[in-house]
């Protein structure tokens, strides 16, 4: 039986408006972890483990950034609404910190990366954050959500992929250095993010706020109760160990190309195949969420990623077409575990509104968000901190066999292991379609009438 609370899906149109900022606003992560850092190891001279842990280290702000925002997303009424003005202030932050760490002078070292980067996340938190509660809000529906996160990755994806293309192609006219790499994807960053984040804030209204309460709570009461929240605390589990299993493999593919395949030109061709896997793969992924359950597909993607991440660590020399057959087909999970998760979140919120009775939309993603992005930045820190730990050092100009072995090792059995641990924690997870649709219809119960989209 359909939703009461939702008469028609919602356009197609409306939520590609929504969702077209996420076509470059990603790219924060996806060079942080795949470029970064071995262009300032290879090219600017900074030492592979002192790149992760400023990157690492850059996260700490948001252990402040990411709660305040959310919180001060779900309280305030600004002119526009609760979560859009967010994004128009994070933006010029995040365009200007972007092009001061993929452009950075000769002499950029550990500290100019660490506080770079650390602007640079907090852009992005201001653009994301808000971004992804403001999505959640759009419907109540469980698999509207699913169709919502869908597009809204598949647009990553897709602005992933025409990147790539174009790296691709300069890399086809003999344009192949990291630094014009970077360079360019900044360019169209700059230029470009603007636009998308004016055409969603425009053209697309936010939903009315839930909730029943006479008075918001304390900020230290609403955190217990997220604490307290048993599907969170799973999904948060779940998250720490796909991205960071996810980063180390990204953190490694151009190292892994550069000194075990001896062909690190084919980087880009590389993450290009891979993207457009993961592009074709979503509504797969979104049929499967919805003929199973959002959290047995989400486990099978991150099995899915495992599975064929451990064959990785048997590739040496002459194997790079198989490299890159792997990396795709296994990436094809990848916007599957982001849509899946997103949409999980936006369900374990209603749980939240109802125990709280306030939508808290905004802390809720500002603690995922956070935590997140530690993960990403564990991830790069053990990508390339254990490499480094186990004697590999991309200065070399040959590498061992013997540390190959090692490098591989880290580049494919790690992050297996950690996949295989993130999907036990959804075993048994307590918010499936039925258990959804009885929290919808008591807190319908207790507003006192049917809640609607904005």
């Amino acid at each position: 039986m359909a939703d009461p609370e939702v008469s028609a899906p919602l356009r197609s149109g409306r939520i590609v408006l929504y969702a077209l900022p996420s076509l470059l606003s990603s790219v924060a992560a996806l060079p942080l972890a795949l470029f970064v850092p071995a262009f300032y190891a290879d090219d600017l001279g900074v030492p592979l483990a002192a790149v992760g842990v400023a990157i690492a280290a850059s996260r700490l702000l948001d252990l402040v950034t990411d709660p305040l925002i959310g919180t001060l997303s779900d309280r305030l009424r600004l002119p526009g609404g609760r979560r859009r003005p967010w994004i128009v202030l994070g933006t010029p932050l995040f365009v200007v910190s972007l092009w001061q760490v993929f452009v950075p002078g000769e002499s950029a070292s550990q500290t100019y990366l660490l506080v770079w980067s650390a602007l640079l996340y907090l852009g992005f938190t201001m653009i994301d954050l808000p971004h992804k509660a403001w999505g959640a809000e759009l419907s109540p529906d469980y698999d509207e959500r699913s169709r919502i996160t869908g597009i809204r990755e598949g647009l990553s994806a897709a602005g992933q992929v025409a990147l790539l293309a174009v790296l691709v192609w300069l890399g086809a006219r003999g344009v192949s250095d990291a630094s014009d790499q970077l360079r360019g994807m900044a360019i169209a960053v700059v230029v470009l993010l603007p636009l998308l984040v004016g055409g969603a804030v425009f053209g697309v209204g936010e939903g009315r706020p839930e909730g029943y309460a006479h008075a918001p709570r304390t900020f230290v009461s609403g955190l217990r109760l997220v604490a307290e929240n048993p599907a969170f605390r799973r999904m948060i589990g779940a998250v720490i160990f796909f991205v960071g299993g996810v980063a180390i493999q990204g953190t490694l593919h151009r190292l892994v190309l550069a000194d075990v395949m001896g062909d690190e030109s084919r980087f880009p061709l590389m993450l290009l195949i891979e993207n457009l896997a993961t592009l074709a793969a979503v509504p797969v992924w979104l049929r499967i969420s919805q003929s199973t359950g959002k959290h047995r597909a989400l486990a099978a993607a991150a099995l899915w990623i495992a599975v064929l991440s451990l064959p990785l660590v048997f590739l040496r020399s002459g194997d790079l077409t198989t490299l890159i057959a792997l990396v795709a087909i296994r990436g094809s999970s990848f916007a599957s575990i982001l849509f899946l998760s997103n949409s999980i979140a936006a369900d374990v919120i209603d749980v939240d509104t109802l125990a709280s009775g306030e939508q808290r939309s905004g802390l809720y993603f500002a603690v995922w968000g956070m935590v997140t992005k530690l993960a990403l930045a564990l991830g790069v820190l053990l990508g390339t901190t254990l490499p480094a730990w186990l004697g590999y050092d991309p200065s070399q100009e040959v590498i061992p066999a013997e540390i190959q072995a090692r490098l591989m090792f880290v580049y494919g059995a790690i992050p297996a292991l950690l996949m295989s641990i993130g999907a036990g924690f959804l075993v048994g997870f307590p918010i499936t379609r039925e258990r959804h649709a009885a929290v919808r219809a008591e807190l319908r119960s207790r507003e006192g009438g049917a809640v609607t989209p904005g």
